[in-house]
Formats: C-alpha cells, structure tokens, sequence
C-alpha cells in the first residue's frame, strides 16, 4: 500500500505535484506552507498548518512531496528536502501517468517527472531533480541532483547534467554535451558545446551556413 502523502509548499507547483499524485492513486493527507491558514483549502486540499506539523507525525507512516518550485539561484527547496531528510522522512517520487517512461531509468529519491515527459533507455534522474511538463531526456543521459529541466526542454542522447543546474524552458541541448554543476541556461537556448560550472545566463545559437 502507498503511505499517505504531505505535500510542502501551496504555490503553483504544489498544486501541479498534487494532481500528478492524485492520477498516480497516492491518498494526500493535506499542505503544509508558513503563508497560508491552518484548516483553509487550497487547491480543495486542506492546509495542515506550517512545516512544524509534519514533526507530529512518524517518519514511517507518511511520504513528503516537495511543492517548492525550482528558480534559478535559489535553495529553498533543496534545503527544505535536506532538513527533512536530516529528520528521517523520505521524499515521493512524483510521475505523472502521462510520462512515457522507458523501462531501463533509473530514479533517485524525490525524482518529479510531469506531464508528457519523454524518459528514454539508460537514463538516470539524480534526487529531487524535476522534469517538467513535456520535457524529453533521449538514452544515456545524465540528470545530476536538485536539477531542473523547465518545460518543454530537449536533451539529446548522452547529455550530463551535473547537480543543481537549471535548463530553461524550451532550451535544446545537442548530444554528448556536459553542463557544469550549478548553470543557469536562459530559455530557448541551443547548446552546442560544453559549459562550465557555475555558468549562468547562457544563451548558444548554432547559425547555419
């Protein structure tokens, strides 16, 4: 039987994660978020109260999922899901029924993979890394940890993504392509060649001939 879920965060991802784990079959117990009011509904899920709540409850009966969105620069979500892990709780893997999923992926913990997601053969989604709405990650590719790939991002085949990198909405990255740990890579880009750590606001357009 799945554990119950406690989703962190009343924002619009929480409210996109809360209907992937609702077509999944997962039961949600409610939202935990500093900003909204104990016993009020948000998105028609109850709000628990804020995140000292969850300490009421075991470890082992409960799952979290995390409703923070992903933005460039900054760590809430990853520091949410480190403190919580530090506590013992463990983190839901999110997908969407939609996502077509190859059978040879391999997930960590705390994976997020939403709507119209393509995951083809060899993959591997490090912890707490999002694929977005109708996001494709073609065979041998690398997602590192606390990645984010924005909607409708393209990863060709053998592409590394190395942890806490942000891919911006509609970018494509071409095959066997490396990009450092901690990137931000501006929407709609084209990368065509390797990027350093800590690179942000690339924007590459390969201009044909």
């Amino acid at each position: 039987m799945k554990s119950p879920v406690i989703i962190l965060g009343a924002g619009g991802h929480a409210k996109v994660v809360a209907e992937a784990l609702s077509l999944s079959g997962h039961k949600i117990l409610g939202v935990v978020s500093p900003g909204e009011v104990k016993g009020t509904r948000c998105f028609g899920i109850e709000v628990l109260g804020n995140d000292d709540v969850i300490d009421s409850y075991s470890s082992k009966e409960i799952l979290l999922a995390n409703g923070v969105g992903s933005l460039p620069g900054e760590n809430l979500r990853w520091e949410l899901a480190m403190k919580f892990r530090d506590k013992g709780y463990e983190f839901v893997n999110v997908i969407h029924p939609s996502a077509i999923i190859a059978k040879k992926v391999d997930f960590e913990e705390g994976v997020q993979i939403m709507a119209g997601s393509v995951i083809q053969p060899n993959v591997h989604i490090g912890q707490d890394s999002i694929i977005n709405t109708g996001s494709k990650v073609d065979h041998d590719s690398f997602v590192g940890k606390n990645c984010h790939l924005s909607p409708s991002v393209t990863l060709s085949g053998g592409v590394f993504i190395n942890d806490g990198s942000h891919i911006g909405t509609g970018s494509i990255v071409i095959q066997n392509i490396s990009i450092g740990s901690n990137c931000i890579i501006a929407a709609g880009s084209v990368i065509y060649k390797d990027i350093c750590e800590g690179t942000t606001l690339i924007q590459q357009k390969k201009l044909l001939s």
